[in-house]
């Protein structure tokens, strides 16, 4: 029972990374080619645009978002084929301890800078 809700929220997160992957590639391109055509934006990959798109709580709390499943989906989908080696249940458990510290660490870190960058008043050279 575990294991198939598990395996139900990695293929939760695989949807969440399709929709928020797919936003986050439409805003990009989007911009690039209305900058194209004179009706948008500075470019959408300039320091400026970015930074400014960091300061936006839409884009925050997307970016955060994005890294959460990002993380889960590759960690739990490593971990199923780790597992898949028919490891002892010790290393099972093991394996379990390193990628749920290490992604908690990522995920705060992750957090972290997008928080920091949502905060941050102006950009330094």
């Amino acid at each position: 029972m575990r294991e198939s809700k598990l395996w139900f929220w990695h293929i939760v997160a695989g949807v969440v990374i399709l929709v928020f992957l797919g936003l986050h590639m439409f805003i990009m391109h989007l911009g690039a080619i209305l900058l194209a055509l004179g009706i948008g934006p500075a470019e959408p990959t300039a320091a400026a645009a970015v930074f400014e798109r960091s300061r936006q709580a839409f884009f925050m709390f997307t970016y955060i978002i994005l890294l959460g499943a990002a993380l889960y989906h590759g960690l739990y989908g490593f971990r199923t084929i780790l597992f898949e080696l028919s490891l002892s249940k010790r290393m099972q458990k093991t394996i379990n301890r390193v990628f749920t510290t290490a992604g908690l660490a990522l995920f705060a870190y992750g957090s972290y800078a997008a928080v920091f960058l949502f905060m941050m008043k102006e950009v330094r050279p």
